[in-house]
């Protein structure tokens, strides 16, 4: 063997009888695992499995309670490590609103950019380079993260990720929220990053974004290594894809949705009516003459690239946008500011996306979680009888998760709370459903079965929908309508 042959197979990182904990759970015990020199890895599992606490635990956040984690190289000390996250997205943006209400505090009204994410000037587009730009982010570098989508804030981070140039960059699902050319883009980047020496560990929920590079795979099944090594050794994507799910359970079955009594009100035929609708973020046009309206019973799908301004969109039906005020928008029969009030028209509404579920850190158990939804509050403060207790339970039996109705939501997975939060949208069968990426995080059996349900509630006709979704194998059958923003309106 000569010693180039040897230089790329020398030990990166080893792991030796590992084992883990989140919270007061054990997980992935007596692990041993090694990356070598020259290896990109992808590790497949179900939500809960442990992939995000393994790859945490690499960058060094994570304890390890037994065993040693040994870093073979200086290059990959935690610290060293490149890393993207739903956590660190979650992190940015607490750090954000709380920087935001300093500032109101003291008077000033400027926040976090795009560009300060980056590390760079707000408006400096010489400082990013050409690869960099790959996932067009500078034109978002002047912007406040606040106003960005979910999708241009996967961006920004992905980028600030890469920018670093790390011997090991760990990517824990870099292509949720974002679209399908977007989705290309970075696969060409990760592509251009392992041919240049940098080694990938790729945490995906799809094993058909696998992409061409990754020679290893990791699967972990019910908290424990189930296979790893070779990828074409490990099979087929559709064989990796059975492997890594939880295989037949309760859960994959079929389930009755429960429904909530809603008091007789005047019933307006067009839930949702916006005429000639601008929204502009400084000199950005983000929807422009914008006509659409949603009659009860509709179902509606909402496409566009990111950016198109479909967040902006739904943020104007549910009042989190207040330029809804200086626009012409009817929600159920009523105009917007003409005196009736945000709760009343929450309280109408149920609504899935990302955004919600990074605001939602309230230190609650799940129960209270699908109980605040009665309520349209982040966090429960009232009373609930015994009838809206057990409707609360009925629904953690529809998604499978009764056996988690006394465990605290922030120690939940990132899928797992997504199926918590459809559930908290649907506990007060709402007359305006909205599903804003309500698959992502998901694996594939939690992904088939919120489809089934969204696909349910969808044919009863009963509660109109707007659905939101970058994966076009996710447009399910009940959707009658779409509303393209990456076209002309």
């Amino acid at each position: 063997m000569d010693q180039r042959r040897e230089e790329r197979e020398m030990p990166l990182l080893t792991l030796r009888e590992v084992t883990l904990r989140r919270r007061d759970v054990l997980l992935l015990p007596g692990t041993c695992w090694e990356i070598r020199t020259g290896q990109n890895w992808a590790i497949l599992g179900a939500n809960g499995s442990g992939k995000s606490v393994l790859a945490r635990a690499i960058k060094g956040d994570v304890p390890i309670v037994r065993g040693e984690l040994i870093r073979h190289a200086p290059e990959v000390a935690g610290e060293r490590i490149g890393y993207l996250s739903f956590e660190l997205q979650e992190e940015i943006l607490l750090r954000e609103a709380r920087l935001e209400d300093f500032q109101a505090f003291s008077g000033k009204a400027c926040g976090l950019t795009a560009g300060e994410v980056l590390g760079i000037g707000d408006m400096d587009g010489a400082s990013v380079e050409p690869f960099d730009d790959l996932l067009g982010v500078r034109c978002l570098l002047g912007r406040s993260i606040r106003v960005l989508s979910n999708g241009e804030i996967r961006k920004v981070l992905i980028t600030r990720a890469l920018r670093s140039h790390p011997k090991l960059l760990i990517l824990d699902e870099p292509f949720a929220g974002l679209d399908a050319a977007s989705r290309e883009s970075l696969g060409r980047a990760i592509s251009a990053l392992m041919s240049t020496g940098t080694q990938i560990l790729l945490i995906t929920q799809r094993p058909e974004e696998i992409i061409p590079g990754i020679s290893h795979v990791l699967v972990i099944r019910d908290g424990r290594v189930a296979g790893a090594g070779k990828r074409e050794e490990l099979g087929t994507t559709e064989k990796l894809k059975l492997f890594s799910e939880r295989g037949i359970s309760p859960r994959s079955l079929p389930r009755p949705i429960p429904t909530a009594a809603r008091k007789a009100e005047p019933a307006a035929d067009i839930l949702v009516e916006m005429r000639n609708v601008h929204v502009a973020f400084g000199e950005v046009v983000v929807l422009d003459r914008l006509n659409w309206s949603v009659r009860r019973g509709e179902n509606w799908a909402v496409v566009g690239p990111n950016g198109s301004g479909k967040t902006t969109l739904l943020a104007l039906i549910t009042g989190d946008n207040l330029q809804v005020y200086a626009n012409e928008v009817r929600l159920f029969g009523h105009k917007r500011g003409g005196g009736e009030s945000i709760w009343e028209i929450r309280r109408r509404i149920g609504l899935v996306s990302p955004e919600l579920q990074l605001r939602y850190r309230k230190p609650v158990d799940v129960r209270k979680v699908l109980l605040s939804g009665l309520f349209d509050s982040i966090g429960l403060y009232r009373k609930v009888d015994a009838e809206q207790k057990a409707l609360a339970d009925s629904w953690l039996a529809c998604i499978g998760m009764e056996d988690r109705a006394d465990k605290p939501f922030n120690q939940l997975s990132y899928g797992e709370k997504r199926l918590v939060l459809v559930a908290r949208a649907m506990i007060k069968s709402p007359e305006l459903l909205i599903l804003d990426e309500p698959c992502q995080g998901l694996d594939p059996s939690n992904r088939d079965m919120v489809l089934a349900l969204m696909e349910e509630i969808g044919r009863r006709h009963v509660t109109a929908m707007i659905y939101v979704t970058h994966h076009e194998t996710e447009m399910i059958p009940c959707i009658q309508h779409v509303l393209d923003l990456g076209g002309k309106r």
